[in-house]
């Protein structure tokens, strides 16, 4: 299958619909990993493909570095999610999510932060970089 934008504007809209969920069954104010444990769960039940705490690879002059970087998901191969439960998501944290997407070779990103009012208001925002840039449209 060719990904495409609308593929991965979809993918997004399903991924934010299983947070709001989560984040309407729980409210705000927990540690992100509870918030964690039950969106891969929520992932599950719709039948959402994901792996979780993938281990970001970096490559410095043709080193291979083992880290510690942990990406919280996956989305079907192609979309990084990073969940955060806290007041407000900082330059840090958008740097931390570009360069996943940088690492992973991935075009789209969606940062979701649980602790929040109302999830898709104000609680989730999206990422592309270059890769995403030359996507087709459809």
């Amino acid at each position: 299958m060719m990904i495409t934008k609308k593929y991965l504007t979809d993918l997004v809209y399903q991924v934010n619909g299983a947070a709001i969920e989560v984040h309407k069954a729980l409210g705000p104010g927990l540690l992100e990993s509870v918030y964690h444990k039950c969106l891969k769960h929520e992932l599950f039940l719709r039948g959402i493909n994901y792996r979780s705490e993938v281990n970001v690879p970096i490559n410095y002059k043709s080193l291979d570095l083992n880290t510690d970087l942990r990406c919280d998901f996956i989305i079907e191969n192609i979309l990084v999610v990073e969940l955060k439960a806290i007041e407000y998501i900082l330059p840090v944290h958008e740097a931390q999510i570009l360069t996943y997407m940088k690492l992973l070779n991935l075009p789209k990103g969606l940062m979701i932060n649980f602790n929040t009012t109302h999830i898709f208001k104000e609680g989730q925002k999206t990422y592309v970089n270059e890769l995403y840039r030359i996507l087709p449209e459809t």
